[in-house]
Formats: C-alpha cells, structure tokens, sequence
C-alpha cells in the first residue's frame, strides 16, 4: 500500500508520520484477502500499487485537528475524517472507520463472488439419471 501523509498549518515531527503510516499500513491485511497474495510480489517487482492511502492532517484554531484519509481501491474510494483535539485518538478513530468500511467491502465482494458461483453451479447442475449411471460405472470399474 502506497501512503502519502500531507500536512496544513502543522509540522509534523517524523516520528508522528511513521505512527501515522503503521496505523494505516496495519489496514493491508485486510486487503490482501480481498486481492490475493500476489499482489505484495507485484508491489515489490516496483509494479504500481493497487490501494493507495492519502492522508491529509489539517491543524484548526483552538488546537484542534481535522484528519482526512482517503483508500483509493480499484473501481471504489473509501473516506473517513475526524476532528479531535488530541491528533492519536483522531488517527485511531480514522482507523477504527476504515476497518469497518473495508470489511464491508470485503462482504459485499466475496457475496457477489458466491452468488455467480452458486448461478454456474445450477447452470452446470447435472440430471439424476446421469449420477446414477456414473456411480454405477464406478463401482463396476472398481475405483
């Protein structure tokens, strides 16, 4: 997964960006169910990457901050946003939300996945005169 974190009208120090990108990097297990164990060899071959994370930390008046996080996915964008006066509860929250969308994403993907195999199976269903014949050529063949 790609991270890009910007920040407006705040300095992050680096150690804050680095908690940032594991919290976020934390959400690739997700997405590796969703496409394959393939694709991290395909990240490292340097091909381009299919989830990219833009996380955009805005600081407001009053020592607040506004945290924007963006998942894009092939054919689909997730986004989450907080406003928290303290920037770690903010990023949890921002998370915790992703999490969720994902795994949603994820039920809604292996649903439609089931349902077309569930359509072939009914359309390939065969008759049963024709199991019977093949069982009884098993048993006379002795396998």
């Amino acid at each position: 997964m790609r991270i890009i974190v910007r920040a407006k009208k705040v300095k992050l120090p680096l150690e804050t960006k680095r908690f940032v990108e594991e919290q976020i990097n934390s959400l690739e297990k997700f997405t590796k169910e969703i496409f394959g164990e393939n694709y991290y060899e395909r990240f490292l071959k340097k091909e381009k990457p299919r989830v990219k994370a833009r996380v955009e930390i805005i600081g407001k008046e009053r020592g607040m901050y506004y945290v924007e996080c963006n998942l894009d996915f092939p054919g689909k964008l997730m986004r989450a946003e907080s406003l928290k006066k303290d920037l770690k509860s903010a990023i949890y929250e921002i998370k915790d939300e992703l999490k969720r969308k994902i795994k949603e994403y994820k039920k809604k993907f292996f649903a439609k996945f089931e349902r077309g195999a569930r359509k072939l199976k009914r359309e390939l269903k065969i008759s049963e005169a024709a199991k019977i014949k093949e069982g009884e050529r098993v048993l006379q063949e002795g396998i």
